[in-house]
């Protein structure tokens, strides 16, 4: 039922002059699930997170956070909300169980019960070891999941995660969405921005993918997997230099475009189905290329972030432009 979504917006369009940031965005997020928003710098994804977190004001269209409005019920929106941007809202020189105990206070909550929420939340995050030592001392990961404590102290019914996991090593990051899960377990509902396609593949129950401040495309991982086909046959080449000529080799066997990225000497194709991989290395040794290795892999969200929107992700192949 839409009507009890924990986000919803309808026609949400954000313009800055004659710059449009964002146009025509509709969302339904029901209570305890999870989405998921991917798109390069500037594709509208903060400006969305701005106006549902009631920082920005749209410019057209409506939306309701945990059944308020954004614009005419402000206050009510912001009491329900816990929000991680891509900086630290913690205070360094304050250790991480003040900075816990000050944020339930600013939520009102008696010094008892903010002390003991405090608790929870750092034994949750393993933190306690570091619970009386300054937030600056703090690793990287340390600091991320004490910014998430504090967006939970207040329990609040939806979370907005911008960017969660940017710069934790995967440890970290696992420990992190095995937390999140936990969350959207017990009844949150999470908007999530990432670059990190495998992390919207593993979390996210919807996925939108913003281009240019449009939505590009919309689906659960598995339903925009489909759109691009089936398996891909990825090709590691001895010399950068033969990617062009590799990626004529491959075309024989291609659904549909054949992809290179010859910086990382890899050349990618949507194979047929049917297709023998034995076949594929013939013709790549008929064509006098040397390759170091062909395998074959099931389509990933960095194929469907290139097929939607002519982009791809940075050289590790698993991100896409914050």
């Amino acid at each position: 039922n839409t009507a009890d979504a924990g986000i919803r917006a309808e026609g949400l369009g954000k313009r800055f002059g004659d710059f449009t940031a964002l146009e025509d965005l509709d969302l339904v997020v029901p209570q305890g699930s999870v989405l998921g928003l991917l798109g390069h710098n500037g594709a509208g994804k903060t400006t969305t997170i701005r106006i549902l977190t009631t920082l920005s004001s749209p410019t057209s269209g409506s939306a309701t956070v945990a059944g308020y409005d954004v614009v005419r019920e402000g206050a009510q929106v912001r009491k329900r909300i816990g929000v991680a941007g891509q900086s630290a809202t913690v205070d360094g020189l304050l250790s991480g169980k003040a900075n816990l105990e000050m944020v339930g206070r600013l939520y009102g909550m008696p010094k008892k019960d903010a002390s003991a929420r405090a608790d929870e939340l750092l034994e949750r995050l393993g933190l306690s070891d570091v619970a009386d030592k300054l937030v600056k001392e703090y690793s990287g990961g340390m600091r991320r999941r004490a910014d998430l404590a504090a967006t939970l102290v207040a329990s609040p019914p939806v979370l907005f995660l911008d960017e969660p996991t940017t710069g934790l090593d995967p440890a970290s990051r696992n420990e992190l969405w095995d937390v999140l899960r936990e969350q959207v377990a017990e009844g949150v509902t999470l908007l999530l921005t990432t670059q990190y396609l495998e992390e919207a593949d593993r979390l996210a129950d919807e996925i939108v993918v913003l281009d240019h401040g449009r939505v590009a495309a919309a689906g659960s991982p598995e339903e925009l997997k489909q759109r691009v086909g089936g398996d891909r046959i990825e090709v590691s080449l001895a010399e950068a230099a033969d990617a062009g000529p590799a990626a004529t080799a491959l075309a024989g066997f291609a659904e549909n475009e054949v992809t290179s990225d010859p910086g990382n000497g890899l050349v990618t194709a949507p194979v047929r189905s049917g297709t023998r991989l034995v076949e594929v290395v013939r013709a790549l040794d008929s064509a006098g290329i040397d390759v170091t290795d062909v395998h074959r892999r099931d389509a990933t969200l960095d194929d469907v972030f290139l097929s939607i929107t002519g982009k791809t992700g940075d050289s590790d192949n698993t991100k896409v432009e914050a």
